[in-house]
């Protein structure tokens, strides 16, 4: 078993169907798995896929929810695409301040993350962006809040980091999922 992780614009339309609505596939996989997975990787970059094989596996794994957290979290709780959420300063800054303390967190658990790479690469994503969790949110579909957020507040916890806007995120998310079950 090789770790990897995989970030695609997809959702699940039925139980066993997905659609990829976005033309960015990034695949990370841990350095181990290179001997073996080395060529089966490159026929995927001759299909569109970017890839790379990533040596820490704390940063394999931290990578991804350094950026899926923060941008699921933001774009579901402000109801905007990636566009409308940078043109507005209030959510942009919410947006910059979850991946500072995703990031924060990431650090203390030994993973070597790059805010101004994760930044770059939301940045080079198409404006009309959203997160999967937020169109789950708008469909009334279960929402995987605790699995991408729940690793960035016990970490804030357990290393003494502020996670305030984080913790204030979900707590505007499960207000929505309230207010949408009423």
């Amino acid at each position: 078993m090789v770790p990897a992780a995989i970030a695609v614009e997809a959702e699940k339309i039925a139980p066993g169907r997905f659609l990829q609505r976005s033309p960015v596939v990034r695949l990370n996989l841990a350095a181990s798995g290179e001997p073996l997975l080395g060529g089966v990787v490159g026929r995927l970059g001759d299909l569109g896929f970017t890839w790379q094989f990533v040596q820490n596996e704390q940063t394999l794994l931290w990578s991804k929810l350094c950026f899926l957290a923060p941008f699921a979290l933001v774009t579901s709780a402000s109801g905007m695409n990636k566009g409308e959420i940078l043109a507005n300063t209030e959510w942009k800054h919410k947006l910059a301040y979850s991946i500072a303390e995703a990031c924060a967190v990431a650090r203390s658990s030994g993973a070597e993350v790059d805010a101004p790479k994760l930044q770059a690469i939301l940045d080079s994503m198409p404006p009309g962006m959203r997160s999967s969790m937020q169109k789950d949110l708008a469909a009334g579909r279960q929402l995987e809040v605790d699995a991408i957020a729940g690793p960035i507040v016990r970490g804030g916890e357990r290393y003494g980091i502020d996670v305030s806007t984080t913790v204030g995120l979900v707590a505007a998310i499960r207000a929505k999922i309230t207010a949408h079950h009423t």
